[in-house]
């Protein structure tokens, strides 16, 4: 029988920071009085632990008796300190990092990007830990990132989320085992092979008078967790949190509810963030991300098929690519009008596939219990901003398709300039965001 208590959290896998004089040290935070943080956003304490006192004994005391001790004036509540995040998305071509400033309404402060060398991550999995070690230490270094605060997303098709409900039980550590237990027989994951986190989304009572809690529950293989953890500490990044790119997409994109105790959206909100090689789709009540799943599909497709027509490599049809337009019949630089004319065909033919990967998720959706009706699909990331895509997609679908804006949620800093290409930075603002 596997032994739940020995089960371990997202945030258990962060690394400690080693005391030294000028920083202060973790200060761990009693079982019985730890409050439940946000969810997959545990944020590690670094209060400073009450000062030794620098003598000990009486024979300390009898040999200063003239210094007097000067007591300090009570420390005025100021305001409270903006919370800095640095969220850092881990793509299949490219590192993404926005810094957000926390303080009432978050301002985005900071935005780097570089490319990342193909197979290093693919599908979400990290192939070469070293590697990518070295790519985040030059990549912080040369954009000047602080390595502190870093929030790290994640996205796989081995990560499950669900979510479910569980009756009749007060007792706190009575229900995260019975919470553990539901996830063996709710995720196909191995629970010894496991790292699982939950959130109490709400409760009821039911018609016998039961207290029913409604569960949102995250697993992961901590293999997946662990590769990308040890990366980023070879790399003197120190992490803060750990989330998931389907919550930081959302997070980015909708808008949260003024009043906390309002009840959910007339219709759900989809989300999908379409990355090089994967896409991340996220369906919300407004409240809370209630359906995630991360389709095999991406840019690099698109790249792939119209390099088959051009008799090319994936990286030379790229550019084309983006130069594109499927809303009028253009003409890159470098192609002759009938070979435009077949890559716009060839772009064309995988999007049918693409729809139809996202009319079955969203049918998987709505075949859940208590499940919304679909208002539109707001899509986002580089290959986004393709001209013409939306539409495309929309006519395939038939469901209204529109391009997010991830600098809605947030005010832009002094020093910060419009950047092209916003789309894929959505999910790494989404991560800086702390709601």
């Amino acid at each position: 029988m596997v032994d739940l208590k020995k089960e371990i959290k997202f945030s258990d896998l962060l690394p400690k920071r080693k005391p030294k004089d000028d920083l202060p040290e973790v200060e761990e935070t009693p079982k019985e009085k730890k409050p439940k943080s946000s969810f997959l956003k545990k944020d590690l304490s670094f209060k400073r632990k009450p000062k030794a006192a620098r003598e000990t004994g009486a024979d300390a005391e009898d040999e200063k008796p003239k210094k007097e001790k000067r007591k300090r004036a009570p420390r005025q509540k100021g305001p409270k300190r903006a919370k800095k995040l640095v969220g850092l998305k881990i793509g299949g071509s490219q590192l993404a990092a926005a810094r957000v400033v926390n303080n009432g309404s978050p301002e985005l402060v900071q935005v780097a990007r570089e490319n990342l060398d193909h197979g290093l991550v693919v599908g979400g999995e990290l192939r070469e830990p070293e590697r990518l070690a070295e790519e985040l230490r030059a990549f912080f270094r040369k954009h000047k990132l602080p390595r502190q605060g870093v929030r790290l997303g994640i996205a796989n098709n081995r990560i499950g989320v669900r979510i479910f409900e569980i009756a009749g039980i007060d007792d706190p550590k009575q229900l995260e085992n019975a919470i553990r237990f539901r996830a063996q027989e709710v995720l196909p994951i191995p629970i010894e092979e496991a790292v699982l986190d939950y959130q109490v989304l709400g409760d009821r009572v039911d018609e016998e008078g039961n207290k029913v809690r409604r569960i949102l529950l995250v697993v992961a293989y901590r293999e997946l967790i662990d590769r990308y953890v040890s990366a980023c500490k070879k790399a003197g990044i120190r992490l803060t949190g750990i989330d998931l790119e389907a919550f930081a997409l959302l997070r980015a994109l909708a808008t949260p509810s003024e009043e906390e105790d309002a009840g959910p959206a007339d219709a759900a909100m989809v989300v999908v963030a379409i990355g090089h090689d994967r896409s991340t789709f996220a369906v919300s009540d407004g409240r809370v991300c209630e359906f995630t799943r991360v389709l095999d599909w991406g840019g690099g497709t698109l790249d792939v098929a119209i390099a088959r027509e051009l008799d090319a490599a994936p990286s030379e049809a790229e550019p084309f690519k983006r130069d594109l337009s499927l809303a009028v019949e253009n003409v890159p630089e470098g192609l002759t009008p009938e070979q435009a004319a077949t890559a716009r065909e060839a772009i064309r033919r995988q999007l049918q596939g693409f729809a139809r990967e996202l009319v079955s998720s969203l049918q998987f959706y709505q075949n859940q219990p208590g499940s919304l009706g679909i208002g539109e699909i707001v899509i986002t990331g580089g290959t986004a901003h393709l001209p013409g895509l939306a539409e495309e997609l929309q006519k395939l679908i038939g469901v209204r398709v529109t391009v997010g804006d991830p600098l809605a949620r947030v005010k832009l800093g002094k020093k910060l300039k419009e950047t092209e290409q916003v789309g894929s930075l959505a999910v790494a603002i989404g991560l800086g965001i702390e709601d």
